[in-house]
């Protein structure tokens, strides 16, 4: 049976970023397939909460507060990992965030590696480290990028360029890693999660991204939690190296989510 295909029973996985949001729904939703998960943010707060939602699933789950942008950290959380559950074999690469939006005249080249470092880096030091384990299994890494990697809208130079960057380095991975590894990501666009929050309580904006996206509605973070579980299990075993847009269909959201003018 193909459902049987979209089963992790008895492996493991890491989400980073995993108190809220995609992170959370994407831990919970490998949970429900059958995986143990090892979770971690900056600030463990909010993963005491999805602890509990794993492990009413009837799977373990590890919290683990860790800083991803110091290298021994993100060491640290796959040996968290690898010893507490005895192996790994499923990365969701989920931590990144928009940096605060700004006009080009005010952004710096500080601002650009910044980005970079937050978003592509911490997902190269997480998978560097676990490759030597995902190697002795069937291990997939699933990355979140996003749509402002592929279309324009003003302000959000710094992140788009990032994310891009991640979505590229996806594809340049998989070569590298195959076909012992596949990497893969995901493209969410606009999510109803905490960073978007402000933009979606205000009643008119959301009505104008509602209606520039052809689905006619804002997406929710299962939305893409679903893709994040299809390309984690054997259900995409002959996929590698590949984005899939999770956005509703959107073409140019994010421009009306920028700066009108300079």
């Amino acid at each position: 049976m193909m459902t049987r295909d979209l089963s992790l029973a008895d492996r493991v996985a890491v989400v980073t970023g995993g108190g809220r949001g995609i992170g959370a729904a994407s831990a919970i939703a490998l949970a429900e397939a059958g995986a143990d998960v090892v979770i971690s943010a900056r600030s463990t707060v909010e993963l005491h909460e999805v602890r509990a939602r794993i492990e009413s699933a009837g799977r373990r789950a590890l919290v683990v507060a860790a800083d991803l942008s110091d290298g021994d950290e993100a060491s640290g959380l796959v040996e968290q990992a690898v010893l507490s559950f005895g192996r790994l074999d499923v990365v969701v690469n989920n931590v990144g965030a928009a940096m605060k939006i700004k006009p080009f005249s005010e952004l710096t080249p500080g601002d650009l590696q910044a980005a970079f470092a937050f978003n592509v880096g911490t997902a190269h030091a997480v998978t560097r480290a676990a490759v030597p384990y995902l190697l002795e299994g069937t291990g997939t890494v699933v990355n979140i990028t996003s749509t402002v990697g592929r279309v324009g809208g003003r302000g959000w130079l710094a992140y788009g360029t990032a994310k891009a960057a991640l979505a590229h380095y996806t594809r340049l991975a998989a070569y590298d890693l195959a076909p012992r590894i596949r990497v893969n990501a995901v493209s969410p666009g606009v999510i109803d999660t905490l960073p978007l929050r402000p933009l979606l309580t205000d009643t008119e904006r959301r009505r104008e991204v509602e209606e520039a996206t052809p689905m006619r509605k804002i997406g929710s973070p299962e939305d893409v939690a679903a893709a994040v579980l299809y390309l984690a299990s054997p259900a995409s075993a002959f996929v590698t190296g590949k984005i899939i847009e999770v956005d509703g269909g959107v073409n140019d959201v994010p421009v009306r989510l920028g700066f009108p003018d300079l």
